[in-house]
């Protein structure tokens, strides 16, 4: 796997809706089966179906309902750009006067599993000098930009981004307000204060990055969930299980088996 650009197998068992969940980073989802349905404040309600692509710029913050078929679980590829590939194809462009929102790439008329190949063939070249791996990764990018998809830049600096990458770096850290508020040379109160701008505070803050990468690993690893619950930083598996469900409605196991 590459450092600046991941793929993650997805799947899922259950429909159930995913309110509130932040993307840091940009993400391209390629649904391979079943439906995505996502709503933002700004757009309403957004479908995706199968061979469709949807793109999430970094800094979106959705409600997503992922829908598997009778048949099948939902499945889908996730690919991930860090912001410095985003930056080499988007940072000429002037920053646009409103934000950027979800975008779809319908399969019937763009066919973008083309690009999908292109990152996997390029993931998957060892014998890629490592200057010519990180041209190819940005071809995807460009032909994006070609369709008219826009990315926004430089938005590591946003509050919400800069305290999720740092609790990212280990979510089993009893992380304290104090503790961050010093790493970004600050007092508590500032942060706080810093923070409201975002609309949740410093302990939401922690709580929903902890869930959503947990969330993650269900969908994509055959990790145990009493080793997630400890890897997200639960104290235990029971008090994992219960804030996940209070947060989405829907039990950690019954991402992976269709609940009965």
């Amino acid at each position: 796997m590459d450092s600046k650009v991941s793929i993650f197998s997805i799947s899922q068992a259950t429909t159930a809706t995913f309110a509130d969940l932040y993307f840091r980073l940009t993400f391209l989802f390629f649904i391979e089966h079943g439906s995505k349905q996502v709503e933002t404040p700004m757009q309403g309600k957004i479908l995706g179906e199968e061979g469709d692509l949807m793109i999430f710029p970094p800094g979106s913050m959705v409600t997503m309902v992922n829908r598997p078929t009778l048949e099948k679980d939902y499945r889908a590829l996730g690919v991930c750009f860090t912001h410095d590939l985003i930056d080499a194809v988007y940072g000429d462009l002037p920053t646009p006067s409103t934000a950027n929102g979800v975008q779809i790439v319908p399969a019937a008329t763009h066919h973008p599993s083309g690009i999908l190949a292109l990152v996997q063939a390029t993931l998957n070249d060892t014998t890629l000098p490592e200057t010519i791996r990180q041209h190819r990764l940005l071809e995807p990018l460009i032909w994006l930009r070609e369709q008219g998809i826009h990315l926004p830049t430089n938005i590591e600096d946003q509050p919400m981004s800069r305290v999720r990458s740092l609790i990212e770096t280990d979510l089993s850290h009893p992380w304290m307000a104090e503790e961050v508020a010093a790493h970004f040379a600050m007092s508590e109160a500032t942060m706080r204060r810093w923070l409201s701008k975002t609309g949740q505070g410093f302990a939401k803050i922690l709580l929903h990055t902890r869930l959503e990468h947990g969330l993650s690993l269900l969908q994509t690893t055959d990790a145990q969930i009493s080793q997630i619950a400890l890897d997200c930083g639960f104290k235990t598996p029971s008090h994992f299980s219960d804030a996940f469900r209070k947060r989405f409605g829907i039990k950690p196991r019954d991402i992976r088996s269709a609940a009965v």
